[in-house]
């Protein structure tokens, strides 16, 4: 991104802990391009829970057409116990909206990384010599799967359908091998051959692009099962994951984790225009909304996704990387990761990490 140009992104703050969390993001992010003299337009909009609220639809059309018209969309957290009741007695649930949303940006690929912070493997719930210099990436199929396939609700039956087609694994498992070859060539694609049809298909795809476009790329193939135990017995064996959308959610949810807490963790939706879907993925977290407690790391860190796959930013997405590292390794802690510093507190060191 030079100097001249602009970069035009819309918030959603959503449910929760979200608007604490996008608050702090959106702070960061106005300092960020101030150092690196980037120009920022930043419209909020209502999404998930608060939308249906004001709006009666969890993806209002308003908030739609601002999203197809940016350059990049925050999310920061939808849902939450108050609308799952209502959604029990035929209402729209906020994550219907988040499933739409992903549709209409055309974001096929969600990747979320995993990173020890040097000096912070204490925090982790595996042993410390397990995660000292873990460094994976998560690269999960967003829409297809059971996620977007057709489904039956009942009181004594339920089906939901799993469906994939072949250009769907093609286009998410290519950019996988480019991720690894970018990293350390080696990428674990995970699914379970020995049951689904679908995982079938899957395991055929990769083998095709290994073969025809990614020869030099280390492949190995998981079942989903064996690897949700690898990540706990040996997580640094990994460098880059693939997989469905299902066994991907499960997945990076356990992987957030190994470096301390979910409150890490951010992440990024792409498709294949550049314009991208950026959110921690820690959820809305209702029960500590509005206390000045959550740990605003993941959103950080997903605007520095952010700078990086949409923007092209590369010098300033490592800033905020830096910055948070540093203000994790002084101690600066939330709650999660057994401090006492709260969301401005942790936001206010980070900005200052920036301006050092």
């Amino acid at each position: 991104m030079t100097e001249e140009s602009a970069c035009k992104i819309v918030a959603l703050p959503g449910d929760g802990i979200g608007p604490e969390v996008t608050d702090a993001a959106m702070a960061v992010l106005s300092v960020i391009c101030n150092r690196f003299d980037l120009t920022i337009s930043v419209d909020h909009h209502i999404f998930g829970g608060a939308a249906i609220d004001g709006d009666g639809d969890p993806f209002p059309d308003e908030t739609k057409e601002a999203c197809l018209a940016a350059d990049a969309v925050f999310l920061g957290a939808v849902g939450g116990p108050k609308w799952d009741a209502a959604a029990r007695q035929g209402g729209a649930r906020p994550e219907a909206g988040l499933l739409a949303l992903r549709k209409a940006l055309g974001t096929f690929a969600n990747l979320r990384p995993t990173r020890n912070v040097p000096g912070l493997e204490h925090l982790s719930p595996l042993r410390e010599e397990l995660i000292e210099g873990l460094d994976l990436l998560i690269v999960r199929e967003l829409t297809g799967g059971l996620y977007f396939g057709d489904r039956q609700e009942g009181q004594d039956v339920a089906e939901d359908t799993c469906r994939y087609e072949r250009h769907e694994i093609e286009r998410v498992v290519r950019i996988a091998f480019e991720a690894a070859r970018e990293r350390t060539g080696r990428l674990a694609s995970i699914d379970k051959a020995n049951v689904l049809a679908t995982s079938r298909l899957w395991r055929s795809v990769v083998d095709d692009l290994h073969r025809e476009e990614f020869s030099d790329i280390e492949v190995s193939h998981i079942l989903v099962d064996a690897a949700a135990m690898k990540l706990i017995q040996d997580p640094g064996s990994f460098d880059v994951i693939v997989t469905e959308n299902l066994f991907g959610d499960i997945l990076s949810d356990e992987a957030s984790v190994l470096a301390g807490s979910i409150g890490l963790a951010p992440s990024a939706s792409l498709g294949g225009k550049g314009r991208g879907l950026y959110e921690p993925i820690h959820g809305s977290a209702p029960d500590i909304a509005g206390q000045n407690i959550a740990n605003p790391a993941g959103a950080i860190l997903s605007v520095a996704m952010m700078l990086r796959h949409s923007f092209g930013s590369f010098e300033a997405a490592i800033a905020i990387e830096d910055a948070v590292d540093r203000t994790l390794a002084k101690g600066i802690l939330t709650a999660d990761l057994g401090g006492e510093v709260g969301t401005s507190e942790f936001t206010d060191e980070v900005i200052r990490q920036l301006a050092s």
